[in-house]
């Protein structure tokens, strides 16, 4: 399995086989509409299911984006066998569009299967609409190991079982020994790719529906040009801008993610202080309720910003590119009113420090849910940094920016601060933002951004979660004159981890609390270099088999000087006060810093 991951993280496929006298042979491969970091996190899932096949000489596993198998056998030639399979959805379409359903499913179906074994990589999406409100999407993936004429011969035994035995079905799947062919009423995969490359991030357009990428061109040049006819305005262009302006309102009725301003003020009680959810470092969000009786959540932002515009545009740009089920989404906007308005889904548990830091709540976050937090939280963060059509570093992450569900699922909000950068760029040099206590060490002296910083922002995060105890920006401001990292460190090297846990927590067991705990202090190592990246994360949470490393000290921040220790040397870095800070940084915090880096002699 290990001789796998090396290939398929880069390449999409790999086959292996072992050196030891049983030969066990192994072929994996990710389906081409896959991002890197995307193949990588659905290869780890399947690494972990398929051992339960065991002690089985052979088994394999289909996952919505790829594929695992081992045998005793070399099984990369094989198109068909006796272990293939097909699945039939339990749902049907409604019985007036059956007749069209199923002709234009099925002339799917058999285009996909005549065009995927001649096409780079084995591999052909494609959608048909049968009505307004049906869309049939299908794709088809033969493993890069087989011939064309293999790669045809599996497709075509797919075909006919698929077309011969499931329709009306609004899904299904044929599973071969050399390939998946899939119809479904749901756009399954990620369409960007649907051309058949290899779904790497050089290639790949914004498709998520043709309703969705309108909706959202349409709000990101609306923001554009109101973000430009501003920056002309500063040069005196006051007549163009206001007939931009007109070309904007206009603009703004015809979209359909957008709000009136006097809409959201009745949705939200006239931006009633008792419909205030909570406030972050641009600006304040407000629950509302729209006439048909959706609850959302209105961000209203601050204008005592210089560059609360940036913020603005930058949040709708960068969030209309991402799309997860660990971030929150955004609904619309508003900008023809006095102030600017953001429009996101409503999440009925407010934000994770809400439960966290209080003794009552607390009670609420249970082993399992924690963990899911934790785990959510990871491959949001590996999405955005490398599964989604950007990379994104969010700059942010802490208690307050993870939303909660109705089911405690995390979600990661708050995209003001984020940043995006090109894929050959190694690091952004950019002013100081975030907040203190998250905040990566070389982010602070250097001012070097790379998604490790985000990294160790999630293992404070994942040390808070565990411990239920907030990371303090002072050591001298815990109560037993140690941060939180301070304390999971000397614990560590005395293996006594577990009396750190939130005794609050029931039910979880010893291994799988000491696991969470070195991933944390995997993420705050003192070098960035050796945090793992977030996939490795999702990867280190949810893998059974692998030995996780050892991690080394991390660093130990004191917003009120330098603590020197007998037993150590010490390296400072201090930042004066009188360096320039962003806004967002709390005021309390703009002291002079000190930052510790403690390796034992």
């Amino acid at each position: 399995m290990e001789q796998i991951y090396q290939n398929i993280s880069t390449t999409g496929f790999a086959t292996s086989s072992s050196t030891s006298n049983f030969t066990v042979y192994g072929l994996g491969q990710c389906f081409s509409y896959l991002s890197h970091v995307s193949c990588q996190l659905c290869y780890s899932q399947s690494r972990v299911k398929l051992p339960h096949c065991l002690p089985s000489t052979a088994g394999r596993i289909y996952l919505d984006g790829c594929f695992l198998e081992y045998a005793d056998r070399d099984v990369s030639s094989h198109s068909v066998d006796e272990y293939d399979a097909f699945s039939c959805s339990n749902t049907t379409v409604a019985d007036a569009l059956q007749p069209r359903f199923n002709t234009l499913a099925a002339a799917l179906v058999e285009n996909l299967t005549a065009e995927a074994y001649r096409a780079e990589g084995y591999y052909q999406a494609a959608s048909l609409q049968v009505a307004s409100t049906l869309t049939v999407y299908g794709m088809a993936q033969c493993w890069k190991s087989l011939t064309a004429t293999g790669c045809r011969e599996c497709l075509e035994k797919g075909k006919q079982n698929i077309v011969g035995s499931c329709l009306p079905a609004d899904d299904a799947k044929a599973m071969n020994a050399g390939c998946f062919l899939r119809y479904s009423t749901e756009p399954f995969y990620e369409a960007q790719a649907a051309d058949g490359s290899d779904g790497s991030s050089e290639n790949r357009p914004v498709i998520i529906g043709v309703i969705a990428v309108l909706a959202a061109l349409v709000v990101i040049g609306i923001v554009l040009l109101w973000w430009m006819r501003r920056s002309n305005s500063a040069a005196g262009n006051d007549n163009d801008d206001a007939q931009r302006n007109n070309a904007i309102i206009k603009s703004i009725a015809n979209s359909n993610l957008s709000f009136k301003y006097e809409d959201l003020m009745k949705a939200t009680g006239n931006f009633d202080h008792h419909n205030k959810l909570g406030q972050g470092g641009f600006g304040a969000v407000y629950k509302g309720v729209l006439p048909n009786g959706k609850e959302i959540a209105v961000k209203r932002l601050f204008y005592n910003t210089t560059n609360w515009v940036d913020q603005f545009f930058n949040e709708v740009k960068l969030i209309n590119q991402v799309q997860h089920k660990n971030l929150v989404k955004l609904l619309g906007c508003s900008v023809e009113g006095p102030e600017s308005l953001l429009v996101y889904e409503f999440l009925s548990n407010t934000s994770l420090d809400k439960y966290l830091f209080d003794s009552f709540k607390k009670t609420e976050l249970t082993w399992e849910r924690r963990l899911e937090m934790i785990i959510g939280t990871a491959e949001g963060l590996a999405y955005l940094h490398g599964g989604s059509v950007v990379r994104i570093i969010h700059r942010d992450i802490k208690a307050s920016n993870i939303l909660l569900d109705e089911k405690f699922r995390p979600k990661i909000s708050d995209f003001g601060l984020a940043r995006n950068f090109a894929e050959d760029q190694s690091h952004l040099s950019t002013g100081l933002a975030g907040t203190f206590g998250y905040m990566a060490p070389e982010y602070i002296v250097h001012g070097q951004l790379t998604e490790k910083a985000d990294v160790y922002s999630y293992g404070v995060l994942v040390l808070e979660i565990i411990m239920g105890s907030r990371n303090q920006n002072s050591i001298l401001a815990s109560a037993d004159g140690h941060s939180l990292m301070q304390q999971t460190w000397q614990h560590y090297n005395s293996n006594t981890l577990m009396t750190l846990l939130d005794p609050d927590l029931h039910g979880c067991s010893e291994e799988e609390a000491l696991k969470v705990f070195k991933v944390g202090l995997l993420c705050v190592q003192a070098s960035p270099a050796l945090r793992p990246a977030m996939w490795k994360v999702v990867e280190m949470l949810t893998s059974r088999l692998r030995e996780l490393p050892i991690p080394t000290q991390p660093p130990f921040l004191n917003t009120h000087g330098s603590q020197s220790g007998g037993e150590v040397s010490e390296a400072s870095y201090l930042l004066s006060a009188s360096e320039k800070m962003t806004e967002s940084v709390d005021q309390t915090s703009k002291d002079q810093i000190s930052l510790s880096i403690l390796q034992g002699r």
